[in-house]
C-alpha cells in the first residue's frame, strides 16, 4: 500500500495514475480520495500523472489524535508534494479540499493552476461580515448527531449532498450509499474535528495567494456549501478567475462527473 509519512509521523495513503504533468486532487469531508475516481480516470487518460490521497483519519490513512486544523493539513499536503516529486502541480479542492488548497498558497506554497470545486473557500461561518454564511449552530448540530447516531447522520447528510430528494434523484441509492460507507470508514475524532475546521477556518486572507490560473466550479442548488458565500464570493477575490455555475447540487463529482471532467481537462490543457 503506498504511503506517505507526514511531519508528525502520519501515514497518508497515495494514489497515483497515469503519466505527464501533476494533478493533486483533494477530497471533500467525509470522503476518501476514492471520490475522486472518475475524474482522475478523465485527467490520466487526458495525459496528466494524478496524485490523489486520503486526509489523515479519513479512508486508509492514520488516525491520529491531532493534526485536524488547515496548518497541519496544509503541512500534509506539502508532504504528499514532497514525496512524489510532484513539481509545479495543479491543485484541485473539492468542498474541504479547497481550504487545503487555500491554506497551502497561503504558506507561499506554489502550483501551476488552482481549482475550487464545491469548495468551502473563502469563509463558511456566518458572520456580520460574511452574511450569506452558514450560522455557527448548524455546525454543532452536524457533531451531535455523529456523536449521537453516526450513520443517521450521515445517511441524511449524503441525500443532500446528491440533491436526493422525493422528485429529485441525481444519483442512484447505491451512490449514497456507498459515500455512505466511505465515510464511515474515517475515524469518529477526526470527522469531528474537521467539521470545525472548515466551518470556523477563516481563508480570506489566504485567496491573495491566487495569482495562478484558476477555475471555480460550484452548484446553484448547493445546500451543503451555498454558491453565494463560496463559490461567487471565491470567484470575487480572485481577479480572472474563471467561475463555472453548474444547476446541481454540492456532489458535483458524482452528480455532473462528466461535465466536470470535461472542465478540468479543457482548463488544465489551457
Amino acid at each position: 500500500m503506498p504511503m506517505v509519512k507526514t511531519r508528525d509521523g502520519t501515514e497518508l495513503y497515495v494514489k497515483g495514475w497515469g503519466s505527464g504533468p501533476a494533478v493533486i486532487l483533494i477530497h471533500g469531508w467525509p470522503l476518501s480520495a476514492d471520490s475522486w475516481d472518475d475524474q482522475a480516470l478523465a485527467l490520466a487518460n487526458a495525459g496528466h500523472r494524478v496524485i490523489f490521497y486520503d486526509r489523515r483519519g479519513f479512508g486508509r490513512s492514520s488516525q491520529p489524535w491531532n493534526g485536524y486544523d488547515y496548518n497541519t493539513l496544509a503541512s500534509d499536503l506539502e508532504a504528499v508534494i514532497e514525496a512524489t516529486g510532484a513539481s509545479d502541480p495543479a491543485l484541485v479542492g473539492f468542498s474541504m479540499g479547497g481550504g487545503e488548497v487555500a491554506r497551502y498558497l497561503g504558506r507561499s506554497g506554489k502550483a501551476r493552476a488552482a481549482v475550487l470545486i464545491s469548495a468551502v473557500t473563502p469563509y463558511m461561518e456566518k458572520t456580520d461580515d460574511n452574511p450569506h454564511g452558514t450560522p455557527a449552530a448548524m455546525f454543532e448540530t452536524i457533531k451531535d448527531g455523529l456523536r449521537q447516531d453516526r450513520p443517521k447522520l450521515l445517511a441524511g447528510f449524503m441525500r443532500d449532498f446528491y440533491g436526493v430528494g422525493v422528485l429529485s434523484h441525481p444519483v442512484s441509492d447505491e451512490v449514497v450509499q456507498a459515500s455512505v460507507n466511505d465515510a464511515m470508514r474515517a475515524g469518529l475524532k477526526g470527522t469531528l474535528d474537521c467539521v470545525t475546521a472548515f466551518g470556523e477556518t477563516d481563508f480570506r486572507p489566504d485567496m491573495a495567494a491566487f495569482t495562478m490560473p484558476t477555475l471555480i466550479i460550484h452548484g446553484t442548488a448547493d445546500k451543503t456549501v451555498p454558491i453565494d458565500a463560496a463559490g461567487r464570493a471565491a470567484a470575487r477575490l480572485v481577479p480572472g478567475s474563471k467561475l463555472v455555475e453548474l444547476n446541481g447540487p454540492h456532489g458535483l463529482l458524482a452528480t455532473h462527473k462528466d461535465e466536470v471532467s470535461r472542465e478540468l481537462v479543457s482548463f488544465l490543457a489551457g
